[in-house]
């Protein structure tokens, strides 16, 4: 009784401080290296420019692992009170939403070093290789942070999902040379961050990255390239999409019922399943640049389409335009 006890106490601790979101780190990233590869390497092949255009893909990821990690330490971590290492097992958090968004974020960073590295003129089994684990090692030292933080704590259920977005990754590209499963985020608004705003988020933009209620983590499935030859006329952008989301948490691992002297409804914590039809906006064709570019900077959104969803309460739900 006294370890549960103790242990019910650290949850309860950890509880009320915001944990850094991966989702934020993802946009980041995707942005910064989106904008390079597009701007400062030459689209030559011959041996020079591939190792000039390698040098700058290297460089710039080198710069902006130091400085997102140097900056996310002192604005985040210092805060906090530091202590030795230590693990934490948080996989009940958030069902597991948290998990959905580390898995979501390996996998978009870890496409953005590999296509970095192609873009480079570097060939498919070095890109893969050297590429596709940059999200992994972005998100390692993101847990070690936490392992060095009394709030906090080295989570192998984080790391597992970390493994599973990068794996995901590299193993379509490395059996498919093609991505026809796809990791998407969404979100729409939702009641619960009136109650803790500090938690939850008080704008848009926080909402957006630590509502987990609002958010869904999708899967993408390509319809062309999984099921229908290459000949057929069906559009390669079809795809269809299988959700997962949950609602009613006022909190990470229980549902408080008052905060700041604030009453807190009671919620029921729900699970999430939707199916919907989406876009693959990487396979629209188009010869503008620019426009293929931003096509593949929002490709990680999945876009608001007609979905059903069913609860782990056993609901069923349509829904006109989901997001």
């Amino acid at each position: 009784m006294i370890n549960l006890e103790k242990s019910y106490q650290r949850s309860k601790a950890k509880d009320q401080k915001p944990k850094v979101n991966v989702i934020s780190m993802m946009l980041l990233l995707l942005l910064s290296l989106r904008a390079f590869t597009q701007n400062d390497i030459t689209t030559s092949n011959d041996s020079l420019n591939i190792k000039r255009n390698v040098g700058i893909v290297i460089g710039t990821e080198a710069a902006l692992y130091a400085g997102s990690m140097s900056g996310l330490y002192f604005l985040w971590y210092a805060g906090y009170d530091q202590s030795s290492f230590h693990f934490y097992n948080d996989n009940a958090e958030w069902l597991q939403m948290d998990k959905a968004g580390h898995a979501t974020s390996a996998y978009h960073v870890g496409l953005i070093g590999y296509e970095a590295l192609r873009l480079a003129g570097l060939d498919e089994k070095k890109s893969l290789l050297y590429g596709a684990p940059l999200g992994f090692v972005f998100l390692t030292t993101v847990e070690i942070f936490d392992g060095l933080s009394a709030g906090w704590g080295f989570s192998w259920g984080d790391m597992a999902a970390n493994a599973i977005g990068t794996g995901l990754f590299m193993g379509q590209q490395a059996f498919w040379h093609e991505q026809r499963i796809a990791m998407k985020y969404s979100y729409h608004n939702t009641q619960f961050p009136q109650y803790r705003p500090d938690l939850l988020g008080s704008n848009l933009p926080e909402k957006m990255l630590k509502d987990y209620n609002g958010q869904t983590i999708w899967l993408s499935f390509n319809i062309k390239s999984l099921f229908m030859n290459k000949e057929s006329n069906f559009p390669s952008w079809i795809n269809l999409a299988l959700g997962y989301s949950a609602e009613g948490m006022t909190g990470g691992f229980y549902n408080v019922s008052q905060h700041n002297g604030q009453s807190i409804p009671e919620f029921t914590r729900t699970r999430q399943f939707v199916l919907s039809p989406d876009i693959d906006l990487t396979r629209i064709p188009t010869d503008n640049k620019f426009l293929k570019t931003t096509l593949k900077v929002l490709s990680f959104i999945k876009i608001p389409m007609p979905a059903l969803m069913l609860d782990s309460q056993g609901k069923l739900s349509a829904y006109w335009l989901y997001f």
